[in-house]
């Protein structure tokens, strides 16, 4: 873990692409309240293929217009380097300095992969295309990307994104401090030494939250699964419980020198804000 106390710890937050009228209402009002906590910046997800670019752009012009730095997120599969060209050319031109790179999942229904298969290779394209402009995010993966082989497998696919020029590395939700720390010892071990922010996943829905984990292969831990089971449909136990534990895990990452917190608000600001006022966190 020594490799990541060099970083001044940077606080984010995260949203999707609303689908409604209500959701984009709503999301107004969830940017306007993290806002407050002033966050390095907002990142916004983005569907493959395409199929959200349009709001994930809406979102990003949107946080720009607002003064809010702001964090497209860009992925690759089944798309074209026209296409990704274009896309960072008009980001370039809102001002965006930062963005996710990620190879994103193919949707349904579609067979053609594109001229991306991988994220490394999105990396390499836009640093070749743009320079340093871009401070380029990637996904990393404490627990294993669902897809890979084995741990071994996923490290050298996550060396290969550093080695194509990513900046700094956001991961996958997790509510287990050791599978963290032995990543970020293994990234060490392979000299790769950038700033790898755990990514944080408020518990406020005992179903939603199996969901998540079951899509993207992150593990809950027993002790914590039972004791959701047992409060059944009782969301208020449950955002309680969720709200002490989560807390306490981001403490936990902080003491150890986590270079700062990336929250997955799900477009709700009270989540996210108890969290970040129980740790007192000021960028």
């Amino acid at each position: 873990m020594d490799s990541q106390k060099q970083f001044s710890p940077a606080y984010s937050c995260e949203f999707f692409p609303p689908r409604t009228d209500k959701g984009r209402s709503n999301l107004a009002t969830t940017i306007s309240e993290l806002a407050k906590l002033n966050p390095a910046y907002f990142s916004c997800t983005y569907g493959a293929g395409g199929t959200t670019q349009e709001g994930t752009y809406d979102v990003i012009k949107q946080l720009t217009g607002l003064n809010l730095e702001a964090a497209p997120h860009i992925t690759c599969i089944g798309s074209s380097r026209e296409k990704i060209h274009e896309l960072l050319d008009g980001y370039k031109d809102l001002g965006i300095k930062r963005i996710v790179a990620l190879r994103g999942d193919l949707p349904e229904g579609i067979e053609d992969i594109g001229e991306f298969h991988f994220a490394n290779e999105l990396i390499t394209f836009i640093r070749e295309q743009f320079g340093d402009h871009f401070h380029i995010e990637v996904a990393a993966y404490p627990e294993k990307h669902p897809e890979a082989a084995d741990m071994s497998a996923d490290l050298t696919n996550f060396k290969r994104k550093v080695d194509a020029g990513a900046n700094a590395a956001i991961t996958q939700f997790f509510y287990d401090i050791n599978a963290y720390t032995r990543f970020v010892d293994a990234c060490e071990k392979l000299n790769l030494n950038i700033p790898i922010v755990p990514g944080i996943m408020p518990i406020t829905n005992n179903k939603q939250l199996l969901r998540f984990s079951d899509n993207c292969g992150a593990i809950i831990p027993p002790i914590i699964r039972s004791k959701l089971e047992d409060f059944g449909d009782d969301l208020e136990s449950i955002c309680k419980y969720g709200e002490d534990v989560v807390t306490d895990l981001c403490q936990q990452l902080l003491d150890v020198g986590a270079p700062g917190l990336h929250f997955y608000t799900l477009n709700r600001s009270g989540p996210t804000t108890a969290l970040w006022n129980n740790l007192g966190l000021k960028n």
